[in-house]
């Protein structure tokens, strides 16, 4: 069932945060030309949660990542290696992750971010794992945190809607092959870099440009019927990719986590691999398109909630800007 490593790592700790403000497709309804009835039927959400004035992307990551380390049992001075998985800075220079450093209290972590949008946490996962797996890490801080209403378009009636904050993190710890995580995929095609992006902000259109404000180019702009097709169909994939690698099939696991993009998408997805509605978790209704923050925000509220239980047998898998799609397995 698992992979060519001897060790690899496991979930020793969960944490999650969302800030406190929440808007509804009511308050949508206020701000733009929508209806809970055009949002809801295209994409499933309800509401979605939004930082506060003067709260920002390392207040989240700091709450979700002491409440995995709290959760763990583990003292922020044991982290080794911090990963922060997200598309939304805290500022563009240094890391986001150096910023939060301090904050969390893992003063002994090496500390990078990663950015792969949507599939950022599980690219962080299997990064992490490696480092485990070699032995230069023994315990790995994974957040996945995002402050994606701060890059949107209140204007754009077609991604406003869909998009929320929050944060989620882990704490991965060695395990014996076996256990833990048990097997990985990810997958990247630059070719469709244009149909999720943010195109201003960057060096070739600087922050300061006029021209790119007025245009809206400083914010998120996505292509949603061309992104649906190939979502579907890389989720589809590479889940199965997973579970064939592991030898198993729908009827192993306990759950599937996958990125809450949208409703319809995950729908797809279900249904191409024949997973019953029970084995897949959602809650994009209540929170929204987190990005990088909505594996583990989900995995966070399934344990809570107790559909997750030790040594259940887990597959998420994610899509996002890039494109890059992503699958892990695990043994909770």
């Amino acid at each position: 069932m698992h992979d060519r490593f001897e060790t690899t790592a496991r979930i020793a700790g969960i944490g999650t945060y969302l800030p406190e403000r929440v808007l509804t497709n009511a308050d949508l309804e206020k701000m733009v030309e929508t209806s809970d009835e055009w949002i809801t039927t295209r994409t499933g959400i309800k509401e979605r949660h939004v930082v506060a004035e003067g709260e920002a992307l390392v207040d989240l990551v700091e709450r979700a990542g002491k409440a995995a380390m709290a959760d763990a049992g583990v003292a922020a001075e044991e982290i080794d290696l911090f990963l922060l998985a997200t598309a939304t800075l805290e500022q563009p220079i240094p890391a986001s992750s150096s910023i939060a450093q301090p904050r969390l209290g893992v003063v002994n972590a090496a500390c990078l971010d990663v950015s792969a949008a949507c599939s950022g946490f599980v690219y962080a996962l299997n990064v992490a794992r490696q480092f485990i797996a070699t032995g230069e890490a023994k315990n790995v801080l994974v957040v996945g945190g995002e402050c994606l209403t701060r890059y949107t378009d209140w204007t754009d009636r077609s991604t406003c809607v869909l998009f929320g904050d929050g944060a989620g993190a882990v704490v991965l710890q060695p395990a014996p092959a076996g256990e833990g995580i048990l097997q990985c995929a990810w997958k990247t095609d630059g070719t469709y870099a244009d149909l999720i992006s943010m195109p201003g902000g960057g060096c070739r259109i600087p922050p300061w440009d006029r021209e790119a404000i007025d245009r809206r180019l400083p914010f998120i702009k996505m292509r949603g019927n061309e992104v649906f097709k190939v979502a579907v169909r890389a989720l589809t994939e590479i889940s199965n990719e997973v579970m064939q690698r592991a030898g198993i099939t729908v009827d192993d696991l306990a759950l599937f986590v996958p990125h809450q993009a949208n409703l319809r998408i995950i729908k797809a997805v279900g249904s191409r691999l024949k997973m019953p509605d029970e084995k897949v978790f959602t809650n994009v209704q209540w929170v929204g398109n987190t990005s990088a923050a909505s594996i583990p925000l989900a995995l966070g509220q399934a344990v809570e909630q107790g559909r997750i239980q030790r040594g259940d047998l887990v597959l998420s898998s994610a899509f996002g800007g890039g494109f890059t799609w992503a699958s892990i397995l695990f043994r909770y």
